[in-house]
């Protein structure tokens, strides 16, 4: 989309309480909710950011719980938190040209009760029972997706516009020379493949760094599948890093593996590597071929084999075209501006109504 000019937007930006925006440490969606809002900012929007009381902005900060909920030490009631905050939300909704919500299903009821234009932004994966039944109840709700591949499970849903991540090129330095070792970076779960990436890296006879959290509910999972195979030799857990970590940690790497196992809906540490200049090994899975450029960006696998024999040539690619391709396709301006031609589409689209 091409940015349209006009007056500045009054926009409410709406992020899951979870983690503070932008998070501490690991975080997706609650990066790229501070990513679009000091964007908007920037661009002279008037943004109000709905979200925790630790984030940190240039928008105005309407704080909506004391602490992010995965860090607070104290028993978090995480439904009655959210819930509240979408009551405080529309209570204001007159204050505002548009609402974005990140926030998945929770806001549906009351976005169809206020005048209020109402864009959603669907962050995580949709192939799970009841998902269809709901966006065909609510079917006059625009959404968002971040991918197309992201959309299968729900074709028939309200998709209006689709708005991949951009991030703060700045951020991210370019790392010119390869590394010496393999990176992998995000959450140790079962369908991210961490023992994979180990398999991929041994076999290809590179060191592996993992960066990466462990939930609660993945902690059985680490401490059975994972935890074991951290004492192979060339294998270093790190744990989680946060973002001031990042641009060392994958600038530094060799390749970035993405063994993931499950319908990704977009993956931002792929193009955070590519900001780095760093390719990026992964498999076909989810949104992952329309994010990486295959032969220019990293290289597009089918399983571990196919990763195996793939590293040597991930470590040939040009990694200035990596660098220029995220500055070219995943700039948080980029994303900003695609979201402003949506609000203000949105925004004619009531006037219409109105008339």
């Amino acid at each position: 989309m091409a940015a349209k000019l006009g007056r500045p937007l009054r926009i409410a930006q709406v992020a899951p309480l979870d983690e503070s925006v932008p998070p501490r440490l690991y975080g997706g969606t609650e990066r790229i909710v501070s990513y679009l809002t000091e964007e908007l900012v920037r661009l002279g929007h008037s943004v109000t950011l709905f979200a925790s009381g630790d984030s940190r902005t240039t928008a105005r900060l309407a704080p909506m719980s004391e602490h992010a909920i995965r860090l607070d030490p104290r028993r978090c009631a995480g439904i009655a938190l959210h819930v509240l905050m979408m009551e405080r939300v529309f209570a204001r909704a007159a204050e505002f040209d548009v609402i974005h919500l990140h926030t998945d299903s929770l806001a549906l009821p009351l976005a169809r009760r206020y005048t209020t234009p109402c864009l959603l932004t669907l962050h995580g994966r949709l192939d799970m029972v009841g998902l269809a039944e709901l966006f065909a109840e609510f079917r006059e709700m625009p959404l968002a997706s971040i991918s197309h591949a992201q959309r299968a499970a729900i074709q028939h849903a309200n998709w209006i516009a689709n708005v991949p991540h951009g991030v703060p090129l700045d951020q991210y330095a370019f790392g010119a020379q390869p590394g010496q070792y393999l990176a992998f970076l995000g959450r140790v779960s079962p369908e991210k493949r961490v023992d994979q990436a180990i398999e991929i890296a041994q076999r290809a006879g590179m060191p592996l760094r993992i960066a990466a959290k462990v939930d609660p509910h993945d902690a059985e999972y680490f401490q059975r599948e994972i935890e074991p195979l951290l004492c192979r030799p060339g294998v270093e857990f790190i744990g989680e890093i946060g973002e001031d970590a990042k641009s060392e940690f994958l600038g530094n790497a060799a390749a970035l593996l993405f063994p993931i196992d499950w319908p990704e809906p977009f993956g931002l540490v792929m193009i955070e590597a590519m900001a780095c200049g760093t390719p990026v090994v992964a498999y076909r899975r989810g949104s992952v071929p329309e994010v990486i450029d295959d032969g220019v960006t990293g290289l597009v696998v089918e399983g571990v084999d196919e990763a195996v024999a793939a590293v040597p040539a991930a470590l040939r690619l040009d990694r200035r075209k990596c660098r220029e391709t995220a500055e070219r396709r995943f700039g948080a301006t980029r994303m900003a501006q695609d979201y402003c031609d949506i609000y203000r589409l949105l925004g004619e689209a009531r006037c219409q109504l109105r008339a």
